[in-house]
């Protein structure tokens, strides 16, 4: 898929953020890229059906992704974003996948990105298994580390004796190394409420916001804005987020409850690793 050459002009809209957020400057043409890659023919209609509730031309506007970044987007799942990322990328920037190398998904992954080498053919995939396997890429490497809606599976108990939170703090230290000085890390998470435990709230399959930026900023990170693009009121952060829309993991019980309130309530953060 060829994406026509970019104008670095004038920035996005701030309509298209919450009201109050801060974020990165992204060129109309940069908008207009994005924007038709969004609405492009590679992408799935599941995956386009949920666009009401992830907001992906605001969200990636908001981190100021540009298509001649290296960009490099960890545990992609089923691709979700890949579908976005790796052909706006594809002609003038990288895409790295940072996935387990083995399993049932990354097999799913690796045949989804087999089946369409015109718009996949260009995506590099690196090694991800966390707790075991957390490196990212050489040093200094990438423009930008995205995260999308999984900082708490760094979350564990008791694993190899280490504390709760040691090995989301792997993680961030992993996106710090691997960042080039003034390089962004994006961060879409479920969020807890204020007053919920870190321990608590990863068994939710949540994080608390505060929790969140203060781990990043202990690795080093300096918090660059913060959008409630993808904020839901409706949802009050105390059950877990599997028993939301799109995965309804009760069922049947109390389906019509879960579906009125929608997708998870989610933070987006935007980190800045400093220049020395």
């Amino acid at each position: 898929m060829k994406l026509r050459r970019f104008a670095l002009v004038l920035p996005l809209c701030a309509a298209l953020l919450a009201p109050g957020a801060t974020f990165a400057a992204t060129p109309s043409g940069v908008q207009h890229e994005l924007e038709r890659t969004i609405t492009g023919p590679q992408r799935s209609p599941a995956n386009v059906a949920r666009d009401r509730n992830r907001h992906p031309l605001q969200t990636l506007g908001f981190f100021g992704v540009r298509p001649d970044m290296t960009v490099i987007e960890v545990l992609p799942g089923g691709g979700w974003y890949t579908e976005i990322l790796a052909p706006f990328l594809h002609d003038h920037g990288t895409l790295i996948e940072a996935t387990p190398p083995s399993g049932p998904m990354a097999a799913r992954f690796r045949t989804k990105l087999d089946a369409n080498p015109a718009i996949y053919g260009r995506v590099y995939k690196t090694p991800f298994a966390p707790p075991e396997s957390m490196a990212l890429g050489p040093p200094n490497s990438a423009d930008m580390i995205l995260t999308f809606r999984n900082l708490h599976d760094f979350m564990y108990e008791n694993v190899h004796g280490q504390e709760t939170d040691a090995i989301l703090m792997r993680f961030f230290r992993s996106a710090f190394k691997t960042l080039k000085p003034g390089g962004v890390l994006g961060v879409e998470a479920h969020r807890a409420p204020h007053d919920m435990s870190p321990r608590e709230s990863f068994k939710l399959g949540r994080l608390p916001q505060a929790f969140a930026v203060a781990e990043a900023e202990r690795a080093g990170f300096q918090l660059a804005g913060t959008s409630e693009i993808n904020a839901n009121p409706k949802d009050s952060g105390t059950m877990p987020v599997w028993f939301l829309p799109p995965t309804l993991g009760q069922g049947t019980t109390d389906r019509a409850r879960y579906e009125a309130i929608g997708e998870a309530d989610n933070m987006e953060l935007r980190f800045v690793k400093p220049n020395p």
